[in-house]
């Protein structure tokens, strides 16, 4: 009995009680209200639509705030829970003609991706990442994005692109779903990219029958685009080890703190 009750019990007082709760998803400023969710059709028809493409003509950067990450389902001991990484390590520039979209590429500082795990980040850089060989990962697009007439600041439109993941030694086309907003100081522009691990080779975040995950993921990226120099390139050796902390989910370890070392009986 105090072997199921620690089996059960502890994974759900470390998920629950210690961890606290997971990093909401990423979103964009929001600055106006019910403008959420609009398409690109109805932003060219918007009554509200009156800036001129001019306006976003030209180089934008990666800028500051610019935030990339994973977001995975897990489960510890049947306990469900979200693991959360993130980094604001990333650079890379946009170029707009017009009103087109023409050319893209963000490049990701893999190696300061951290959860507030450290067990998770070990199990990340290491056999499933493997961040030494591959310290980074690249978004490029591949194809136009024509954006119609541009919005008004703080009106969020939403596009679908199509670009190359080169990641964990893998490079793959994607389909790229795309919100995007103007504000006072750019463009803020998301990406929630499903990622199946098979697809880029990348190994199962699973831990035996201790810890066990989906198939997929999420990558998240948030880019917030400025005029001018950006942030620093992102190069295999760019790494300071300062990142956006991501959210609790299931460790790949119970600390001996919380629950201390038992045998779980097999099913049979």
């Amino acid at each position: 009995m105090v072997v199921v009750i620690l089996a059960v019990g502890g994974p759900f007082f470390y998920i629950h009680v210690i961890e606290g709760s997971t990093p909401a998803t990423l979103t964009l400023p929001g600055t106006s209200s019910g403008s959420s969710g609009s398409t690109a059709s109805t932003a060219s028809g918007s009554s509200t639509s009156s800036a001129s493409a001019d306006s976003v003509a030209g180089t934008w950067a990666v800028g500051a705030g610019s935030v990339a990450g994973y977001r995975v389902q897990e489960v510890l001991i049947g306990q469900h829970a979200t693991a959360v990484g993130r980094t604001t390590e990333l650079s890379g520039t946009v170029t707009i003609t017009g009103s087109t979209v023409t050319s893209g590429t963000v490049t990701v500082d893999m190696a300061s991706v951290k959860s507030d795990q450290s067990e998770r980040n070990a199990q990340f850089d290491g056999r499933i990442m493997d961040v030494a060989t591959y310290p980074t990962a690249t978004l490029h697009l591949s194809g136009p994005i024509a954006l119609g007439t541009i919005p008004a600041l703080g009106h969020q439109v939403s596009y679908t692109g199509t670009g190359t993941l080169d990641m964990h030694g893998v490079t793959r086309s994607i389909t790229l779903p795309l919100s995007a907003e103007r504000t006072d100081t750019g463009i803020a522009v998301l990406a929630e990219i499903p990622i199946t691990f098979s697809d880029w080779g990348i190994a199962n975040p699973s831990v035996g029958g201790f810890v066990t995950t989906a198939d997929n993921g999420t990558l998240e990226v948030l880019l917030h685009l400025v005029r001018g120099a950006g942030n620093a390139p992102v190069s295999a050796s760019s790494s300071s080890g300062s990142s956006t902390p991501g959210g609790p989910g299931g460790p790949v370890t119970i600390p001996s703190t919380t629950l201390p070392p038992l045998t779980i009986p097999s099913s049979s």
